[in-house]
Order: structure tokens, then C-alpha cells, then sequence
């Protein structure tokens, strides 16, 4: 736990909120202890007010349409997963025996979950300004000028750079999984038939533009 204090840069008053927001359900259902999925629940809350807050003044010429996009790429899994990477979250996860066996500390879903959960465990601990501040140092990375840039409309992106050579990107459908309140749509984006890129989201829109900047990053166009 101090080692990952240290990595967070935050000292726990109430170092069990840590604990249990790096507790996995299935660990938690084994030893009768208290899990991360209501603290993820509201981290996710905290997370989506200090981004939105942190764009609202960063970029006070950016209409709302905009500001939603790029907000959108910086609460995606992929972003939060990418985080707790550098963090080195997994191999901190308390996991049943199955879910450690089966890879669990490296899947994006778990790393994604606890990310959040230690969000809100820095939000109750300590209050809202050090939770901001906690996300600013674990998403700096993502949070850089040229990366705020790319969510803004990657499809438009990435057709400047192919039609620079006379071509035209086309959007697949894949797959719609999820409940009918909360589809997950997936697309795949393609150049004459050779897949350049994946992606999913919550509306058709979400996921082609997923899709644009999975192709855009295999490219090196970041």
C-alpha cells in the first residue's frame, strides 16, 4: 500500500478505502470483505466532473459539441486502462485464485474498474481538489495538448490523410452487444478492403470514431 501511495503521490488517512477499491468482486465474494464496484461507480462520477472542469477552463473557445468529444476520449477504457498501467494497478488487485489465473491482472475491464474505484477512494479520503489532482498526474500523459487535439474528430483526420493519395476510408458495422438502454456498438474502418482499425462506443458515431484513431495510431499519425 505505501508503495502505491508513493506512485499516486497520496497518503491515505483511511487506508482501507485503498483497499477495497483494489479489491476485485471475486476476491471479495471468497473472504467476505467489501468490493470495488461501488466505489467505481462513483469514481467514474468524479472522473467525468474534473475532466469536464479541466477542459471547461483549458479551452474556453471550444464549443460543448467539441468539449463532449474530447472528454469522451479521456474517460474511455482504453485511456483509463492505459493509466493504470503506468501505475502499475494490477499487481496490486486482490483477485480470487481463478480470475489471477486467467490473466485478470492485466485485463482492461479489471484495470479500468480499479482505476476508477481509486479515483473515489482519493475523492473520500481526501476530497475533490486531491482527487483532481491524482487524475491530472495519472492522465498527464493524455491530458498533453497534442493528444487533447486528437479527440476532436479523428475521422475528419484520418480522410485528410488518405484522400492525400486519392482514397476514401469505409466504416464497417461488427458487432451491437449490451442491453437496448446501453448498446456497445463496434466498427472497423477499412481501405480497399484491408482493415485499418477498430473501435467501440455507445452510440455508431462513438465507435467509427474509435475506429479512426485505432487507425490513426497504427499509422504513427499521432
Amino acid at each position: 500500500m505505501k508503495a502505491l501511495c508513493n506512485r499516486l503521490d497520496y497518503q491515505f488517512k483511511d487506508i482501507k478505502l485503498l483497499e477495497t477499491a483494489l479489491t476485485h468482486p471475486s476476491y471479495g465474494g471468497d473472504h467476505h470483505v467489501p468490493h470495488y464496484q461501488r466505489l467505481e461507480f462513483l469514481g467514474d462520477a468524479v472522473l467525468e466532473l474534473a475532466i469536464s472542469r479541466y477542459l471547461y477552463f483549458e479551452f474556453p473557445e471550444i464549443d460543448e459539441g467539441k468539449l463532449t468529444r474530447i472528454r469522451a476520449g479521456l474517460v474511455r477504457e482504453e485511456t483509463l486502462c492505459r493509466a493504470a498501467r503506468r501505475l502499475e494497478l494490477g499487481k496490486y488487485i486482490r483477485l480470487s485464485v481463478g480470475e489471477d489465473r486467467s490473466g485478470g491482472r492485466d485485463k482492461p475491464s479489471i484495470l479500468c474498474d480499479v482505476m476508477e474505484a481509486v479515483l473515489a477512494a482519493v475523492y473520500l479520503d481526501g476530497g475533490f481538489d486531491c482527487a483532481v489532482a491524482v487524475i491530472q498526474r495519472a492522465l498527464a500523459e493524455d491530458l498533453r495538448p497534442k493528444m487533447l487535439e486528437d479527440h476532436l474528430d479523428a475521422k475528419s483526420r484520418l480522410q485528410e490523410i488518405l484522400q492525400r493519395d486519392g482514397d476514401m476510408p469505409v466504416y464497417d458495422f461488427i458487432s451491437m452487444e449490451g442491453p437496448p438502454h446501453a448498446p456497445q456498438f463496434r466498427y472497423s474502418v477499412t481501405l480497399n478492403g484491408r482493415v485499418l482499425g477498430e473501435g467501440s462506443g455507445t452510440s455508431k458515431q462513438n465507435a467509427q470514431q474509435e475506429a479512426a484513431r485505432d487507425a490513426l495510431r497504427r499509422m504513427g499519425s499521432r
